[in-house]
């Protein structure tokens, strides 16, 4: 374990970076990152040459390692001092990875991070089988951890995700969608892996059925926070900010949480266009669309939610004992709200 930096206590002021503050949350684990990258590059090696180039590519486009630090985090918190949460990060890692380039092929991304998507490279195809191959030697990883608990946990949120990308491609282009509807797909298509990340982190320290649900708890809700500011940056940022176009999730006739607020606040004409906009997936509206948005209110309550969800997520934390850790782990919620990209 590297040397620990305690983290000042309390949230991060305001002025602070998103950025700044996720790399001081990294450098209370160095050793424990290093250790994971260096896994998840030897776990990408194959005797096929696509993959592996594709592989290659995918490291290089980096990325937060959001759920790997939670996962580590909540293990550190309770004293854990063995390895398998080393394998246990990754085999997150490429599980969200391979949802990303299933998303992008679905979604006809061309963006992401910044940088060109796989698909967009190497063809739909391609994509697809490779992120098939990341799901297949994320279950290897698993199976040489030898924990059927894991397998259970993991089968399980593997199946809610896809189960939560089919509901999403469902209500594409969809103006009527609730927003107990939005919350629900969220939850499965994105929140529940960070509930799994902290719920593992908990197995493997051999914490309680309490200590367990307390950091499923803080995942869950740290993951519904995380995806309604993605969303919500469709809105606010601009391409060079997010890695990707702005309008994309209009573009693609998703009906995100500003928009379904905006739907249900908004002038009959007003919702004409909006309702038209969604349904035709029409980003040639995106001004007018995001004119409506702010006008209504809707990137305010949007950020309230947020911050609700990031404070839930907050609470969870207080069973655990006092440590570095579980500030770090506090202040990957107040990230999650924060954060610009």
């Amino acid at each position: 374990m590297g040397t620990v930096t305690p983290l000042n206590s309390g949230y991060f002021e305001a002025t602070a970076s998103s950025t700044e503050s996720l790399r001081e949350v990294s450098a209370l684990i160095p050793d424990d990152l290093s250790a994971i990258n260096r896994h998840i590059e030897k776990q990408l090696s194959s005797d096929v040459a696509l993959i592996r180039q594709m592989g290659a590519y995918i490291v290089a486009a980096g990325g937060k390692r959001l759920r790997p630090l939670t996962l580590v985090l909540a293990a550190r918190s309770l004293d854990y001092s063995g390895t398998a949460h080393i394998d246990l990060a990754a085999v997150i890692e490429f599980i969200h990875t391979a949802t990303l380039l299933h998303d992008d092929v679905v979604d006809e991304s061309e963006l992401r991070r910044g940088r060109q998507t796989a698909n967009d490279l190497w063809g739909n195809a391609a994509s697809v089988l490779v992120g098939d191959f990341l799901y297949s030697r994320a279950f290897q990883m698993m199976v040489a951890v030898d924990h059927m608990r894991v397998m259970e946990i993991m089968s399980t949120t593997t199946n809610a995700i896809a189960e939560g990308e089919v509901m999403q491609l469902l209500n594409t282009h969809n103006p009527n969608i609730t927003e107990q509807q939005y919350l629900e797909t969220i939850t499965r298509k994105t929140a529940r892996l960070f509930e799994s990340a902290g719920r593992l982190g908990a197995i493997l320290a051999d914490a309680g059925p309490a200590t367990e649900q307390a950091l499923a708890d803080y995942g869950l809700n740290l993951g519904i926070a995380f995806q309604i500011v993605d969303d919500m940056l469709d809105y606010t940022a601009d391409a060079e900010e997010m890695g990707k176009n702005s309008g994309d999730d209009l573009a693609e006739g998703k009906a995100t949480l500003p928009l379904i607020h905006a739907l249900g606040a908004c002038s009959p004409d007003q919702h004409q266009l909006l309702s038209s906009a969604i349904s035709e997936g029409n980003r040639d509206r995106f001004i007018e669309v995001k004119s409506i948005i702010e006008s209504t209110g809707a990137l305010a309550y949007t950020s309230r939610r947020t911050r609700d969800y990031a404070e839930a997520a907050r609470q969870s934390l207080e069973t655990l004992p006092a440590s570095p850790y579980r500030t770090a782990l506090a202040h990957l919620a107040d990230f999650s709200v924060s954060r610009t990209f």
